[in-house]
This record gives structure tokens, C-alpha cells and sequence, in this order.
């Protein structure tokens, strides 16, 4: 048998996707360059295992998404996870590889995750023939927006590939560079978008008493709520939190309609369900303090990230610096929807930068993708 033309991937490699992968961001299921990129490099991969005497196909399960299946005949699959979209942020770093599409950014380390899964590609030419089970790579869009993997999810191709495991990556700036977290149970949070309306009755403010001052039943909802969820923190972490409001149309006029728009945080169903059966009666308490009325409304969202007690306790053994983490982490992620359909442990992999996720600003030192690469090579062994 002839040997591979493709070589063990180097950091040089993993550089080089990740700064491809940064000029192009694109966001939600709009993904064409990236998701031409991607096809490219895995169906390079997918010749080569093939040549090689590997079984080996590039699936498309779903719009925008796309899968390396390597094939090993085993009973179980191990599945590994990308997420591709990026942000509406103009980027401001500064770097010689910046976005060079306007007002989007790789500014949540998609990219670098997309890295390190195409570095496990080019792995598993090399190695195909060690491994004790089959191996899914999948990347997803629409992490960001709308929830790219609950439609993964929903095509069956888990089911179909008898997938009994799944695992994924997010670079972490709060955390030491190159080192590597986790903890069993809840990691991250479940989260729901969450919108409070309340509609009263305009009039002149010279004549304030003919009106139903939303803006006023607004603020008070917003002070009762606070103390409410003061209560339920003291319980279990949990946050309710508003970053917008808009009310009114004009300086000198009662407002007739106000609107706050927030998010939702929880880690359990019992307190999910706690909070968002007490927050409409909340509402329609202040609303009616001044003549209005309330409406609520909360998004389906994100489920919380559980890490499977039973896998982590393996992945805890093979990965023998992963540090666990006191607390799990008030951020929401999408990977909870592949934790619905299957056992799946999510990692964090620290940058040390501390620049947050999301900022316009954010990067980090290439060096520490070799550790996740580093890290996926042992998942993929685990029998």
C-alpha cells in the first residue's frame, strides 16, 4: 500500500486554516465560502483515506452543515463537533489576516474550533487504521443564532451512523493559555431570550393622569423582578437579566407602549420552570400599578450544557491534566442540543487573554489549537 501524501498536521497548518477561516466570516446558515472551504480540504481527506483502503464519505445531513464519516465497521461512532458562524461585529484587531467581510467577525473563536477539526481530519488519514471506532466530524452553522444543532440533530444522521457519543471545544479566554476544563453535570447554561411588553395609554405629560405610563410600570417591573430573582440565586444559579429598552416616541408625552428585552439563564428545568411561571404575574403586577397591562414572552433558547456523568468520567481518565471547574458558567452554548439526542461532554480550551468572547477585539495565540488537536487525537482512541 502506497503511502499518504497527506503529512501529520502541524501547528503551521493549524495557523494556516484558522487565519483562512478569519477572513471569511459569515454568519447563521449563510456560510457559502466557508462551507466551500471546508468541502475542499475534507474531500482531499476523504480521497486520500479511500486510497488508502478506508471507508470514507462526505455527508451533507442538513442546509449548510457538512460531515467527514470514516468507517471503521465498529459497532459505536464517536462523533466531534465544529461550530462555523461568526458575528456582526466590525472587527478591530488590527492583524494582518482581519475579516474581510464588513461588519462580520470571527469574534467567538468559531474559527480556531474549525481548525482544530480539520487538523483531526488530516489526522485520521494517518492513524484510521488505530482507531476502535468509527469517527463522525461534523461542522455545524447557526451556533450563534438560531441553534444549528438541534437541525443536525432532527435529520437522524446520529441514529443512522449509530453515533453514541459526541464531544466539542470553546476557546476560553478566562482561562490559562492552552489549558483544558470541564466539570460532570452542568457546565453551561440554558438560556431563553426574554421579552416584557407593557402597553398603556399616551397623553400629554401635562396631563399625565389621563395616560397609562408604560415606561413607569416598566421600571417597576424591572425593580421587582431584580428582588425576585435576588431569591431564586440564593436557591441555585440563575440569572434574568435586561441589556434593552425602548419606550415612547417623544420627550414630553407619556409613553403608551414600553419594551425590555433580556435573557434568561438556568441550569435545571425546575427552576426554568419556577421563573418563567412567576415572571408574567410579576408583570402583570407593576403594569397594573399604573393602568397597564403585560406581556411576556420567552424564546425557546438553549438547553443547559450537561456533560454526561458516565462519558466524563472516561474522558477524565484518557485527558489526565483536564481541570474541573467549581461552577459551571452562565454562558449559553448549542452543543446542549446534541447532549438531548446522545451522551456528549463539552471542553473549554483557555486562551489566557482574557479579551471576552464576542468583543470586537478578540484573538488569541494559535499555539494553544495543538492542544485541542492534541486532545480530540486521545478522544477518538477511547474505546
Amino acid at each position: 500500500m502506497r503511502e499518504s501524501i497527506i503529512s501529520e498536521p502541524t501547528t503551521c497548518d493549524l495557523r494556516r486554516w484558522r487565519r483562512d477561516l478569519h477572513q471569511m466570516p459569515e454568519t447563521d446558515f449563510d456560510l457559502p465560502e466557508t462551507l466551500a472551504y471546508i468541502e475542499r480540504e475534507l474531500e482531499e481527506v476523504a480521497s486520500e483515506l479511500s486510497a488508502l483502503g478506508q471507508k470514507a464519505e462526505i455527508i451533507h445531513p442538513c442546509r449548510s452543515t457538512i460531515c467527514l464519516f470514516l468507517d471503521r465497521g465498529s459497532e459505536h461512532t464517536t462523533a466531534l463537533r465544529s461550530d462555523m458562524d461568526a458575528l456582526p461585529v466590525t472587527e478591530k484587531t488590527g492583524i494582518p489576516f482581519a475579516s474581510k467581510h464588513p461588519g462580520k467577525m470571527h469574534a467567538c473563536g468559531h474559527d480556531g474550533h474549525m481548525a482544530m477539526l480539520l487538523g483531526l481530519a488530516h489526522h485520521l488519514v494517518l492513524h484510521a487504521g488505530e482507531l476502535p471506532r468509527s469517527v463522525l466530524l461534523v461542522f455545524q452553522p447557526a451556533e450563534e443564532t438560531t441553534g444549528g444543532a438541534k437541525v443536525v440533530c432532527e435529520t437522524g444522521i446520529f441514529e443512522r451512523l449509530h453515533v453514541d457519543r459526541i464531544f466539542g471545544f470553546h476557546l476560553w479566554p478566562d482561562l490559562p493559555k492552552g489549558s483544558l476544563s470541564s466539570r460532570p453535570g452542568s457546565l453551561l447554561a440554558g438560556s431563553h431570550e426574554t421579552n416584557v411588553t407593557m402597553h398603556g395609554r399616551a397623553s400629554h405629560i401635562a396631563k399625565a393622569d389621563q395616560g397609562a405610563d408604560a415606561l413607569m410600570a416598566e421600571a417597576w417591573f424591572l425593580l421587582a423582578a431584580s428582588s425576585y430573582m435576588e431569591e431564586r440565586q440564593a436557591e441555585e444559579p440563575c440569572i434574568l437579566k435586561f441589556g434593552h429598552m425602548t419606550a415612547g416616541t417623544v420627550r414630553n408625552q407619556i409613553a403608551d407602549t414600553a419594551r425590555l428585552e433580556g435573557s434568561l439563564r438556568i441550569f435545571s428545568t425546575a427552576m426554568d420552570q419556577t421563573i418563567q411561571d412567576a415572571i408574567p404575574g410579576i408583570a402583570a403586577d407593576a403594569a397594573a400599578k399604573e393602568g397597564c397591562t403585560a406581556e411576556v414572552h420567552f424564546s425557546e433558547g438553549y438547553p443547559p450544557v450537561m456533560n454526561d456523568s458516565a462519558l466524563f468520567s472516561q474522558v477524565d481518565q484518557a485527558l489526565p491534566d483536564l481541570e474541573i471547574l467549581p461552577e459551571p458558567l452562565l454562558i449559553a452554548e448549542d452543543f446542549a442540543w446534541y447532549q438531548q439526542y446522545l451522551p456528549g461532554v463539552f471542553l473549554l480550551l483557555g486562551t489566557g487573554t482574557g479579551i471576552p468572547l464576542h468583543a470586537a477585539t478578540f484573538d488569541f495565540d494559535e499555539e494553544i489549537l495543538a492542544k485541542g488537536l492534541a486532545t480530540y487525537e486521545r478522544l477518538i482512541r477511547m474505546p
